[in-house]
């Protein structure tokens, strides 16, 4: 654990119907710990059901699990989705049309997460997500 790192929490979800709900649960419990607002706590369970989901369908993995790790920091969380895919490349724009149902997750983790990184590879996509506390208390 990290310096600063107050708490953390590392789990491996199946690649498997609903699986993500069981991470957005403890996300809520943490981000509620740490007393953000409840519309940042929804704000975090979406980014990161958007972000397991987008490992399970697009990471092309071999691997039936994504790693979720969450860290808690003075005044910040961040959250972490791993998976062991092909990876991608970041810079590429994801490719989306008006009324189009599906393929904004890249776009609504953005908008939802005060920072967002990806480290990516042939050994797969790191996804780091952090949410300020003194942006949502």
């Amino acid at each position: 654990m990290s310096a600063n790192a107050l708490k953390r929490i590392e789990l491996e979800i199946p690649v498997a119907h609903d699986k993500e709900l069981e991470a957005a649960k403890v996300a809520e419990q943490l981000a509620g710990e740490m007393q953000f607002a409840s519309e940042c706590v929804d704000e975090i369970k979406l980014a990161l059901i958007e972000g397991i989901i987008n490992a399970f369908e697009h990471s092309g993995s071999q691997i039936p699990k994504v790693h979720v790790e969450f860290v808690v920091h003075d005044g910040e969380i961040e959250v972490v989705v791993q998976d062991f895919g092909q990876g991608f490349d970041p810079s590429a724009k994801p490719s989306v049309r008006p009324l189009q149902k599906r393929g904004y997750g890249r776009l609504l983790i953005e908008s939802l997460m005060d920072e967002v990184n990806y480290i990516t590879g042939p050994q797969g996509t790191r996804l780091v997500m952090k949410k300020r506390l003194s942006r949502c208390a």
